[in-house]
């Protein structure tokens, strides 16, 4: 069977991490949090935890990363065990099946290094379980014998930081969440920001890019330094190729529009959802199997990796009868509006005084 040249996997402006990104996300990737730009709150917040816990010589407190995808939260664990000076250890909720691993994980560590898991609400109930002593009193439980005669067994550990990650915060256990002392949310980047970190991602790959070409990839972006780092290094190719190796406004925006990256950071897949939505459903409500089917993607596809960006902007929004277009995207997309089937923002009515 032959694949579209966009899988949502592969897709330009997909937040996920894919196999495109592993050549040039390590090289890319600040070392430390004055290189890290964006995010300013969270990293005044984080710099006084930091500095804090060096002077009374003692382990950062557990931090809780969430947010979007794409936003640099396993950047920030990096650079919160380089400025704590200590090592990190990386591994992810699914990689984590048994309290073994967990267990073996835990006692491999040394004293004040990072443990950092990404998609940290995936861990088994079970793994979770015995992550709550090893965070509050750095022990591990451990059970030896069955039966009558089991006896259970507590094991010191070295006083660590945990670092967790995650893109569903509210899918946390709220054992789990209670026990970090530290819940930094990550925000969407602004196109400046954006074109500040293209910019500087230019320069590390010793391409030149104009105020101009930065700002152009920035704003199609979608708020997301991965989507950013990831369409750069596409135009850079056609800089060079097509261009006088100079990635200037003219050379990102033929770029952009060859890759059907619209100005809002809409791909193919996106309007020909909205497109689905408006002209065969006179723009909703319609169920999502439905429109999975219409558009020929899974509807989990499109509930975790099209909608929440078509939501943030405004385009698209969700009713207990199904997705519905809203004004926006019939702009955007310059069709005609009608407003009769159009979604609007849901009012509230408030009940009035009796008389």
């Amino acid at each position: 069977m032959e694949t579209t040249e966009f899988d949502f996997e592969d897709r330009m402006v997909s937040t996920e991490y894919t196999g495109v990104d592993s050549d040039i996300e390590l090289s890319l990737r600040p070392k430390q949090l004055e290189d890290y730009i964006g995010q300013e709150k969270a990293k005044d917040i984080l710099s006084v935890y930091i500095d804090s816990a060096k002077l009374r010589g003692e382990p950062l407190d557990h931090v809780l990363l969430y947010g979007p995808p794409g936003l640099g939260k396993t950047t920030l664990s990096n650079i919160i065990a380089n400025e704590m000076n200590v090592n990190i250890r990386t591994t992810s909720g699914p990689a984590i099946e048994k309290q073994g691993d967990l267990a073996a994980i835990l006692t491999s560590l040394n004293e004040g290094d990072v443990l950092f898991i990404d998609e940290i609400h995936r861990l088994p109930r079970a793994v979770e379980e015995i992550l709550y002593p090893a965070m509050e009193d750095y022990a591990l439980d451990i059970i030896i014998g069955k039966g009558p005669s089991a006896r259970n067994v507590r094991l010191p550990i070295p006083k660590f930081t945990l670092i967790g990650a995650t893109t569903r915060a509210g899918q946390l256990t709220t054992p789990l969440r209670d026990r970090f002392g530290v819940l930094l949310k990550l925000q969407l980047y602004t196109p400046e920001e954006l074109s500040t970190i293209v910019k500087r991602s230019a320069t590390i790959l010793d391409i030149p890019a104009e105020d101009g070409g930065a700002l152009e990839i920035a704003t199609r972006s979608r708020g997301t330094p991965r989507i950013a780092n990831r369409l750069l290094k596409r135009i850079r190719d056609f800089a060079i190729v097509r261009g006088d190796g100079i990635i200037t406004t003219e050379i990102a925006r033929s770029a952009l529009d060859k890759l059907e990256i619209d100005a809002l950071g809409l791909d193919n897949t996106d309007r020909q959802m909205l497109t689905a939505i408006i002209q065969y459903y006179g723009g909703g409500p319609v169920g999502l199997e439905t429109l999975a089917a219409t558009i020929g993607e899974e509807a989990i596809t499109i509930e975790d990796v099209y909608e929440p960006y078509l939501m943030q902007i405004g385009f698209l929004s969700r009713t207990p009868r199904g997705r519905c277009a809203t004004r926006l995207a019939y702009d955007h997309l310059g069709l005609p509006f009608t407003p009769e089937t159009v979604a609007e923002p849901p009012i509230t009515f408030l009940p009035q005084d009796e008389h």
